[in-house]
């Protein structure tokens, strides 16, 4: 199976505008997992298949920029606040992150205090919540901004790739190929059900298929005329959040949530 990485930087090859150096810093700085703080040279060689030469130089250059900080004491690094301007200044970019507050706010209010409702953008094979809000009960589901779920398997992400364009989601579905094979092939299918799905709904589903104790439906939101695409979704743990609930009574509230929210019109 091929890395992400490795597909890109096939891609870019032939490309003289593509500078790898800096491709590979940035691959560095997404090596944190959610709940990590520190890593060491020595995990970033493994995440990246980089050589540890390489890896120290860009750990060195990354901590000159103020992007990582180092501990010389125990050999680690941890994100610096550099990232963390990068982070803000992209959601303070987002328009609909703070347009979307609101309806997300009152979309939590209704019958069920377990349900958890987030924003989403697709990167790769994920979407990165933009905006989440949740109920203040003990058992939800966690959503925080930043977190991660599968494109082709959430239902987040199911209702991004129905509303791509066709050459834009094949493309996907092409990368994906060469990414890993049975992946693709589950995505393909996934998405056709989602197609389906959303034909004859107007929202997208995922009972179980992303994790097995969740339940939550998604539709599209788009922004800046139609230019960016958002998955706006709804769901909790399957034992409080129950699929006729989210059918009959959140997914009406959610369709007209995202239809205010869009900028482009929605046949």
């Amino acid at each position: 199976m091929a890395r992400w990485e490795d597909v890109a930087e096939t891609d870019e090859a032939k490309d003289r505008n593509f500078v790898t150096a800096l491709a590979r810093g940035l691959e560095l700085l997404r090596c944190f997992r959610f709940d990590e703080i520190e890593l060491t040279n020595t995990d970033f060689a493994e995440r990246t298949k980089l050589p540890k030469a390489t890896i120290s130089r860009l750990t060195y250059t990354l901590c000159k920029l103020d992007y990582l900080v180092a501990d010389t004491r125990t050999g680690t690094y941890r994100l610096n606040s550099g990232v963390l301007q990068l982070g803000f200044g992209v959601l303070a970019g987002m328009d609909i992150a703070r347009r979307a507050r609101d309806e997300l706010r009152g979309l939590c209010v209704g019958p069920n205090p377990y349900v958890t409702v987030a924003m989403g953008e697709q990167h790769r094979f994920d979407v990165i919540y933009v905006a989440s809000e949740s109920s203040q009960e003990d058992v939800t589901l966690t959503a925080r901004i930043g977190s991660r779920l599968p494109l082709f398997f959430s239902a987040i992400g199911r209702s991004i790739l129905v509303a791509m364009t066709e050459e834009d989601r094949e493309a996907l579905f092409l990368k994906a190929q060469e990414y890993d094979p049975d992946m693709a092939r589950s995505a393909r299918k996934s998405f056709a059900a989602a197609q389906t799905e959303y034909q004859a709904d107007g929202y997208c589903r995922s009972y179980g298929d992303w994790r097995a104790d969740v339940n939550g439906i998604s539709v599209p939101v788009f922004s800046l005329g139609g230019r960016r695409i958002y998955g706006m979704n709804i769901g909790g743990p399957s034992f409080h959040v129950k699929t006729k609930q989210l059918e009959n009574y959140y997914a009406p509230r959610l369709i007209a949530a995202a239809k205010r929210l869009s900028t482009l019109r929605q046949d």
